[in-house]
């Protein structure tokens, strides 16, 4: 399983998250893999540790991979949750209030952000809620 945060806009026009995984089948040689999603564009990025960045949302849908780094994120509504090595964030928070991060621990922040088309099937399966 790989773990998977989407991060997104509600109703209310704040942004919101839930805990989930990419959905994995089944596939050659024992592996199990994801349904192929077709990106747009692949970028890469770093932040220095201790690096933070202010109330913002995302430009466009994506996915963020962390490579290296530990960050935790923050709503304005209060929510808050934590990414790390191998996570991946799906942000479609791009528009509203939008969120905020901070890098804890020393390492810098490497990601890959991976644009989809709008309107592209994800693999996203979100988990089934806490009783």
């Amino acid at each position: 399983m790989i773990r998977c945060v989407r991060l997104w806009t509600g109703e209310d026009g704040d942004s919101h998250f839930e805990e989930g995984s990419i959905d994995l089948s089944k596939g050659e040689r024992g592996d199990i893999l994801s349904q192929v999603v077709v990106g747009n564009s692949l970028s890469f990025q770093e932040t220095s540790s201790g690096g933070a960045y202010e109330w913002h949302r995302d430009p466009v849908p994506r996915f963020v991979i962390t490579l290296s780094g530990t960050l935790e994120f923050e709503t304005r509504g209060g929510e808050r949750f934590t990414i790390r090595p191998g996570d991946i964030l799906l942000a479609q928070d791009n528009t509203g209030s939008g969120h905020r991060w901070k890098l804890i621990g020393d390492e810098p922040w490497r990601r890959a952000y991976v644009v989809f088309p709008t309107g592209a099937a994800l693999p996203y399966k979100a988990n089934s809620p806490k009783r």
